[in-house]
């Protein structure tokens, strides 16, 4: 008669490898869904109100609650803010700040992170430790920081510019007396203003980013271009940027993304939504949402477009990066 353990044995001898991977592989996707619920909590379930809000005509914090019906009106809202010729005016505004910033950006922290990579242990520790604080900083405390630095009265850009000889600021700007000056009021001068703030807090996270990367680079290859008489342009351009470009690639999407939904300093440094000419699609979403009279569904389908366009990007970064592994 066979005992238990013989039958026992015999089973687990009969049991394919197939068949024990088939089993096992369901233990990580039981793992994964609580970080699941939680996305779906924090994440889909406001996104999928935001889609839902974009198809409805709401007008009143009483619709929102529950108390008035929900008008539905379809794509109306999509056709009215993509008919609206201020909408290409306020896209073409986000485009070009996110280009110009996410360029300045990569510019910035790559030569950052270069910098610290040639540097010491003790002194690349202290550099980066003092370029991390930008980054630590939070959006509204650094731009309230920047805010009062170009203040018209008693701000340090206003003062630095009272102290110029009053001929040289003359020729130069035109005026010699910057008391009161609006340097926010000038459409280009705000964006500029806003970059300046944005890349601050942006570049130390590209900075780090990159000299990480650049730990995994083996000397021996840049070494060997030295030799070969390659200068240090060529040698970051032939060795050290291809072996990056996955790299850089994802710092790319990251600050399009981020520059995309640049909000906290554009709404602290207008003073709220009162000037139009600067506005961008963020802050565009925002102020059909809540200014009154306010429009729910159009800041919705605002929010909703600006997403897809995220979408998107990160869409062909990610074919990008598939194309690549297929061709090596």
């Amino acid at each position: 008669m066979t005992t238990l353990t013989e039958a026992t044995g015999t089973a687990a001898a009969r049991e394919t490898p197939a068949r024990r991977r088939r089993r096992v592989d369901h233990l990580p996707y039981l793992l994964l869904l609580p970080c699941l619920a939680i996305i779906a909590v924090l994440l889909l379930w406001p996104l999928g109100q935001v889609v839902m809000m974009s198809f409805f005509k709401l007008d009143s914090v009483r619709q929102l609650r529950g108390d008035r019906e929900w008008p539905w009106v379809g794509l109306a809202n999509y056709a009215q803010i993509l008919g609206d010729p201020f909408f290409r005016t306020v896209l073409r505004n986000t485009v070009l700040f996110a280009m110009a910033n996410v360029a300045l950006t990569m510019i910035l922290g790559t030569l950052v992170g270069l910098l610290l990579n040639r540097l010491g242990r003790k002194m690349a520790t202290f550099v980066a430790s003092c370029v991390m604080l930008a980054w630590a900083t939070p959006a509204l405390t650094g731009t309230i920081v920047w805010k009062w630095i170009f203040d018209d009265t008693s701000g340090l850009v206003t003062w630095l510019f009272n102290k110029l000889p009053d001929g040289l600021s003359t020729t130069l700007f035109g005026r010699s007396d910057w008391t009161g000056y609006g340097w926010f009021n000038d459409p280009l001068l705000f964006f500029a203003i806003l970059t300046l703030v944005v890349v601050w807090h942006s570049f130390p996270f590209i900075a780090v980013s990159v000299l990480a990367g650049l730990k995994s680079v083996p000397s021996e290859l840049q070494e060997a271009a030295r030799v070969d008489g390659a200068g240090p342009w060529r040698v970051f351009w032939s060795v050290t940027f291809p072996m990056l470009r996955p790299v850089f690639g994802i710092l790319v999407v990251l600050s399009t993304i981020w520059d995309f939904k640049v909000f906290t300093q554009q709404f602290v440094l207008a003073g709220g939504t009162q000037d139009r000419s600067t506005f961008m699609l963020s802050i565009y979403s925002y102020a059909e949402a809540f200014s009154p009279p306010p429009k729910y569904g159009l800041g919705s389908a605002i929010a909703v477009i600006l997403t897809l366009i995220l979408l998107a990007v990160t869409a062909l970064y990610v074919r990008m990066v598939l194309r690549q592994e297929n061709e090596s």
